[in-house]
């Protein structure tokens, strides 16, 4: 029996959708010898698993077992030839590929100037909706042509073409630079978290002004500024200026406004911009722009459902259910976010084959958090050992250390005193591991591991020494970083007035957003 995971033909047709299944149907029938294909026979019998099972497989479909190779390999092309001819009408761009085919079988058959009439058209809208690399190939396309001598056309064409061809070069160099930057610092991002201490901001700043490309502003084109843009979200997100990383998402956020026929082509940068928008206005505690921008993502979506693909539908429901969650977070409304976590749960299961380790880390944490600001530390503390079981290090270390630290409070809090010191020494030894041992994380462990050692008439005394001890650092520039992850202040202050912690926050809310 194979692995479902690793049978491209079985993801493809349980990534379907009704209509979609039958309209592949309808395609695969559409001549008369196809009605009893055994290809359209073996859909049906992959169709009607919920597992891969390739025994079963054979039994329902008329294929032997020799065969099943070289058929699952027709039917997939099968299916993306259906998805393609069914989706063209709403993808620019396979609109845009259909047309240069269409000019290339016209070249085939000597019809040069019928070929070149469709290349200028798809080249015109190719140019409108700034999908420069299909520009280009449709100019050498031109260029191919008129290098032939046999259109005999106006005498400055030669000119015309080949200006297009450098300016569209330029472009798509200066995007790609662009945009090799942004995905660099991403994964930065994702192995480190942000940065540390001055070393950290110092590399990644020398990093980005090495790699940065020397632009003119007023010359750049909608990819070129929205990689940019997105280079510069990555950039002030890692050294921790929140405030330079919501300009630049609001810029790009503004440059699909002002460009709005790009949405629908570029449709996950989109999201991402927005995605990124909702993030640094949480890390701000900017509350009301926050909804706002919340409200606005959430009302488009209902607006403009029809160009949302499943990739794109995927996208948006995460950002929105992430942000949800950090609207309960900025609220103090734990036990009111509850009611998000079987959604939360549902989506990770739904889409388990299409999120990385990385985002499912992110669900786990925030789910974690709802979990202890409510006052649940049991659940609290299974999610977080999903955390910490994981076995790549490297993949949000961060969080891996923070959900160590969470642990540690969440079992004081849950009673569960016994190992406790032992926790202690594992969460030490790996903080020292990750290098992420730093002046707040170790106010914690110290204060954990006397506990034992403290009176209970004197325990209160004691989250307030060490209350006054963190406060300094909720604004320092490279130790503010634990609060970030978790609102520490806010429990040791829930601990001080014997009041839950997210009515200390509900309370720190509501004297701000009054």
């Amino acid at each position: 029996m194979a692995n479902g995971k690793n049978e491209p033909v079985f993801e493809l047709i349980k990534s379907m959708s009704k209509s979609e299944k039958r309209n592949f149907k309808l395609f695969a029938t559409r001549l008369q010898g196809n009605q009893d294909a055994k290809f359209l026979a073996l859909f049906d019998a992959i169709d009607g698993i919920d597992d891969y099972d390739e025994e079963r497989i054979l039994k329902k479909a008329p294929v032997k077992k020799v065969q099943l190779s070289n058929m699952k390999a027709h039917l997939y092309k099968q299916i993306l030839i259906s998805l393609r001819l069914m989706n063209v009408q709403h993808y620019p761009d396979l609109q845009l590929r259909e047309q240069v085919d269409f000019a290339k079988i016209l070249y085939n058959k000597g019809l040069y100037r019928q070929s070149l009439k469709i290349l200028d058209k798809a080249k015109q809208v190719a140019l409108q909706l700034m999908q420069n690399t299909i520009a280009l190939e449709i100019v050498e396309f031109e260029k191919m042509i008129e290098s032939q001598y046999i259109t005999r056309s106006i005498s400055n064409r030669a000119d015309i073409l080949t200006n297009e061809a450098i300016g569209l070069n330029t472009s798509i160099q200066t995007a790609n630079e662009f945009s090799n930057l942004a995905l660099q610092l991403y994964g930065l991002y994702l192995k480190v978290g942000y940065a540390r201490n001055s070393k950290d901001v110092a590399y990644v700043q020398t990093f980005f002004e090495l790699n940065l490309p020397k632009y003119d502003a007023d010359k750049l084109g909608f990819s070129e500024k929205m990689y940019l843009y997105q280079s510069y979200v990555w950039y002030y997100s890692i050294i921790q200026d929140f405030v330079s990383c919501y300009r630049y998402a609001q810029r790009w956020v503004d440059l699909f406004n002002e460009n709005p026929q790009m949405k629908q082509s570029m449709i996950s940068f989109y999201i991402k911009a927005y995605n990124y928008l909702l993030e640094s206005l949480f890390y701000l505690r900017y509350y009301s722009k926050f909804w706002e921008v919340l409200t606005t993502l959430q009302s488009e979506v209902e607006d403009e459902n029809d160009f949302f693909d499943d990739n794109a539908k995927m996208l948006v429901q995460s950002c929105i259910l992430t942000h949800k969650v950090n609207l309960h977070f900025m609220e103090g409304s734990f036990t009111k976010g509850l009611a998000l976590i079987p959604e939360l749960k549902s989506f990770l299961s739904h889409h388990s084959e299409r999120i990385d380790e990385h985002h499912v880390l992110v669900y786990y944490y925030k789910i974690a958090c709802l979990y202890f600001g409510s006052g649940d530390n049991k659940n609290a503390i299974a999610y977080l050992n999903k955390i910490i079981s994981t076995r790549d290090t490297d993949v949000r270390s961060d969080i891996q250390c923070f959900a160590r630290i969470l642990n540690l409070i969440a079992n004081y809090e849950a009673g569960n005193d016994s190992n406790l010191e032992y926790q202690i020494k594992s969460v030490y030894r790996f903080l020292v591991k990750m290098d992420d041992l730093h002046k707040v994380q170790v106010e914690i462990i110290n204060f954990l591991k006397n506990l034992g050692n403290i009176y209970a008439t004197d325990i209160k005394r004691e989250f307030k020494r060490l209350h006054d001890r963190l406060v300094p650092y909720e604004n320092h520039p490279y130790e503010k970083r634990p609060f970030l992850y978790l609102d520490i202040i806010s429990w040791l202050e829930s601990k001080i007035n014997n009041k839950p912690v997210q009515q200390i926050i509900q309370e720190k809310f509501l004297k701000v957003n009054r």
